[in-house]
């Protein structure tokens, strides 16, 4: 469980963490975007959408103001790490089909029965994975398809996810597809994999500035 566990919040489609409405930056070179994969876009809107659920999901899972409160404060940056989480899903998908690695519904359903058994039931585990990983239950099936993606791609290349040449892969396939972010959210790391916060105080600056004024 312990590596399945270190997957989950690795590869998680929607962290948990908290952010500010999101608005389009207005010098993008590609207008509502909040990034672009490949030739994929990552709209605003979609981007919104996804810090939606993750917020319905944790309300209905409390049972007053109080706790959904306190729920908030104990997360983060929610925009940045869910986008993190959107790009890094891409990345994931195009290192395993250059793999050659596939998941069928039936193994996901399968993955999904033996986590239910271990939790205790199907409500429990979208409990879980809500509180640990910040999944939403309606992202569930797809966050365990790319966990068995990222194991199948380890196996295939002879490691696990924890290690080099597994993290070496997913470099390549970023590079490849080329990531480009919104400078709202920061820059994106092909090396590392990952979303890294851009020195840009006039962001900081404008997102304070428009926050008062709407205050």
């Amino acid at each position: 469980m312990h590596r399945r566990r270190r997957t989950a919040l690795l590869l998680s489609a929607a962290l948990i963490a908290a952010g500010p409405l999101l608005t389009a930056c207005g010098n993008d070179a590609h207008p509502g975007a909040a990034a672009v994969v490949g030739d994929q876009r990552i709209t605003v809107s979609q981007l919104q959408g996804r810090v939606d659920e993750v917020r319905e999901a944790q309300r209905a899972a409390v049972r007053d103001d109080a706790q959904y409160a306190q729920a908030v404060a104990q997360t983060g940056t929610l925009a940045r790490d869910t986008l993190h989480g959107m790009v890094l899903d891409r990345v994931l998908e195009r290192a395993a089909r250059d793999a050659g690695v596939t998941v069928s519904r039936g193994e996901v359903q399968t993955m999904r029965s033996d986590l239910e058994k271990q939790a205790g039931g199907a409500k429990a585990l979208e409990t879980a994975w809500l509180q640990q990983y910040g999944v939403p239950p309606q992202r569930l099936d797809d966050n365990l398809r790319l966990q068995l993606q990222a194991q199948k791609l380890a196996q295939k290349l002879g490691t696990d996810t924890s290690r080099p040449e597994f993290w070496g892969a997913l470099a390549k396939a970023s590079k490849d597809l080329g990531v480009d972010l919104n400078p709202r959210y920061g820059s994106w790391d092909v090396q590392k994999v990952s979303r890294v916060d851009a020195d840009t105080p006039w962001v900081r600056e404008v997102t304070t500035a428009g926050q008062k004024q709407s205050a």
